[in-house]
């Protein structure tokens, strides 16, 4: 896609060869996706394109100008034919003879439907009046940060015409609607040479008479602001200069796991939500500026950058040169606090008689000196993406700042913007959330058969997971199975070895760091040997101990701690065995080792209960296929204790089952996903067998 020369330009990746055997909608989504790759010409999400084609109308068979434009909710870095909606030129012009004038424009959206050309499916969005008005074909809409540190700045206006001169205009800030689609026909209509058109805090137009050009009037646009920004700041301090000095990496990385499952707990009443850590330069260098105090406050200026951050971070109060986290710890219930009466003060000074009701008043956007960012949102690719938002307002407040006074949106201008009842609308239409959605796990021995069965359970149910194993290799291969079914957001490895106590506290550090938290351990990691007990060595002894107990007692600590810190819960399945309440012949070790993983599970009952911790065990039996305990020679020794050959083994299992049926790991991540889940939130310290029925292993 796009790519960065030495100096910051953005260069064009159009190929002619490429584009000129592509239909006029194949080029419209090429261009789409070249744009979109880049975050510096717009974010996630933002912006849009279009383009003005002549199709045959599928009722009369002759031509007619069609409208195609991004539709509602699309990725212009992502997009394919049918996430653009389509629209008959002709019936949108038409709305102008509806249009009652700027306060009723909110009504011109429900005309839109109306307007569709051959009964597509997606949705219209608020800007495509923009595209339809303007008298080009070929239109980008982009949100630029060198452009919006423009649009951002008091003098906005002039910086514009000092910069383009007669080639791109400036028009001031006006919500996106029939209104300013009116605006920007006018525009065109005043000044047919301009190329484009800057809006006041808010992003940028450009248009072309062919795809390529249109494309390259952008990015020349935007290098164009690229060069004099870099001109008027160069020597220039940024924000100020430096107040702080950035902790070292493995510091930060410490104070991020320790303050993240604390925040996380207070702002996680109405729903559990999953964080994000970036300790990237550019936020290094606005969180310890002399300017945070001051610019932090005043928000972002374009409206989806807004969106997705809230009306201002919470900046957190810390002195790197003095970390005292035990402080910063207490301190942080009452700054979120704050936050939440800052918040609903500001609800109550900007409400509309017909304002939706208040929606969750904390914070999105944790700032830390010394240290980084978090954010935190209902899923992990939304906090991702917020924080990739605010990275691009804090790169819109370095130039503005720098080249005049940065200005955030007018508090009730951003009021109605998040409250906008369309916008409303947009969220209510949104599909219920799934039954682990916000919630975290940790699995260890992820990536064997019971704990790759049990991730893709929990993935998809909407869980984050956390694959950890011994064995890379095969982490490696559960990862790149799971990310390219449930994306790349929402599962994560580490390599760890449960015997090792400074290894599963870094693992747990992980976790926290990735995902902001932990509600479930799914306590999977084991191993199994057989011999008589005049055969089993003291090695062999302690190896089971070690891995079977002491394993399951360590991440069961760690666990423990996190869910005391954030004080929602959790939720802890220990993965046994039949064995633990059955005897078997020659593994003594294995069973005995078991039956401890099962009267911890129960003492850690009786321990968690008052905090609201559960846990449960599930006990499988007999499950080979896919199972790494089952390749080696165990599957061997089980074999020769019951004097048959290995082929014979699952057969003999299945008829030794009261069901007569196998045992797969899907079965087990069942009941591992009941009990991790809401169905059994009245449950704990209990068992289930997943055995096929085995009355030796009957509970009671």
């Amino acid at each position: 896609m796009t790519e960065t020369t030495s100096s910051a330009r953005l260069s064009s990746l159009w190929d002619d060869a490429i584009a000129s055997g592509m239909s006029e909608v194949a080029q419209l989504v090429y261009r789409s996706n070249l744009l979109g790759s880049d975050k510096r010409v717009t974010n996630y999400g933002g912006g849009n394109t279009s383009s003005k084609i002549f199709e045959n109308d599928p009722l009369t068979g002759k031509p007619v100008e069609v409208l195609w434009v991004k539709g509602s909710g699309g990725d212009l870095g992502t997009i394919k034919r049918d996430g653009f909606a389509t629209l008959y030129m002709d019936k949108l012009r038409a709305l102008k003879n509806l249009y009652r004038g700027a306060e009723h424009e909110d009504e011109m959206v429900g005309y839109l439907p109306h307007c569709t050309f051959n009964l597509n499916p997606r949705a219209a969005s608020i800007d495509t009046p923009l595209h339809a008005f303007v008298s080009h074909p070929y239109v980008d809409h982009m949100h630029p940060d060198a452009i919006i540190a423009i649009a951002a700045s008091a003098d906005s206006k002039a910086l514009t015409r000092e910069i383009f001169g007669d080639t791109i205009g400036w028009l001031p800030w006006k919500r996106p609607g029939l209104e300013l689609g009116l605006w920007l026909e006018r525009f065109c209509q005043e000044n047919p040479s301009a190329k484009g058109v800057v809006l006041e805090s808010h992003g940028l137009f450009t248009w072309g008479d062919t795809a390529k050009s249109c494309y390259e009037t952008t990015l020349a646009t935007i290098n164009a602001a690229i060069a004099w920004l870099e001109k008027q700041t160069a020597n220039k301090p940024a924000f100020g200069g430096v107040r702080h000095e950035a902790l070292p990496t493995e510091q930060r990385q410490a104070i991020a796991a320790r303050l993240m499952p604390a925040i996380r707990g207070l702002i996680s009443a109405e729903s559990h939500k999953v964080g994000h850590f970036d300790d990237s330069p550019v936020v290094l260098e606005f969180v310890n500026s002399r300017a945070l105090d001051a610019l932090a406050p005043l928000g972002t200026s374009c409206p989806d950058h807004f969106l997705r951050t809230k009306i201002a971070p919470l900046v957190v109060e810390f002195d790197p040169t003095r970390p005292d986290l035990a402080s910063l710890e207490a301190a942080l219930p009452g700054a979120v606090a704050q936050y939440r009466t800052g918040y609903a003060a500001y609800y109550e000074r900007c409400k509309r008689p017909d304002s939706p009701a208040m929606r969750n008043p904390n914070a999105v956007v944790f700032l830390v000196p010394g240290v980084g960012m978090m954010t935190f949102a209902n899923d992990k690719a939304t906090a991702r993406i917020s924080a990739e938002f605010y990275i691009n307002a804090i790169n819109v407040m370095r130039g503005a700042s720098a080249v005049s006074t940065y200005r955030g949106l007018d508090e009730q201008e951003a009021f109605d913007i998040e409250y906008w009842l369309l916008e409303e609308a947009k969220l209510q239409r949104m599909p219920k959330p799934k039954s682990l959605a916000g919630r975290v796990a940790l699995i260890t021995g992820g990536a064997g058969g019971i704990g790759r069965a049990s991730a893709d359970r929990l993935l998809s149910e909407g869980a984050c997971v956390m694959l950890a194993d011994i064995d890379e290799a095969a982490l490696e291969r559960a990862h790149a199975d799971l990310a390219s079914r449930y994306g790349a957001d929402v599962v994560r490895t580490v390599r760890l070895n449960v015997t090792d106590e400074t290894m599963v506290i870094e693992g747990f550090n992980h976790a926290v760091v990735a995902f902001g938290g932990l509600d479930i351990l799914v306590s999977n990691a084991g191993l199994a040997s057989s011999a008589p007990i005049e055969d089993t060595t003291l090695a062999l002894w302690n190896r089971n101990m070690d891995i079977l107990a002491t394993g399951y007692f360590l991440v069961s600590r760690e666990a423990f701690k996190l869910f005391k810190a954030q004080k929602i819960g959790g939720n802890v399945v220990f993965v046994a065995s039949k064995n633990g309440l059955a005897a078997s012949p020659n593994a003594s070790a294995y069973c005995t080792a078991k039956a401890a993983e099962i009267h911890l599970a129960r003492c850690l009952a009786l321990e968690g209960a008052a905090e609201q911790i559960r846990v449960n065990v599930v006990n499988p039996d007999a499950v080979l296929r896919g199972s790494k305990i089952w390749t080696g020679e165990w599957k061997e020794q089980r074999a020769a204790a019951y004097n048959m050959g290995t082929d014979e083994l699952e057969e003999h299992y299945r008829q030794r089952s009261m069901l007569k049926r196998s045992v797969l790991p899907e079965d087990i991540a069942e009941a591992i996903y009941f009990l991790a889940s809401e169905m059994s939130a009245k449950s704990t310290g209990n068992i289930i067998n997943v055995d096929a029925g085995n009355a030796q292993s009957f509970t009671r």
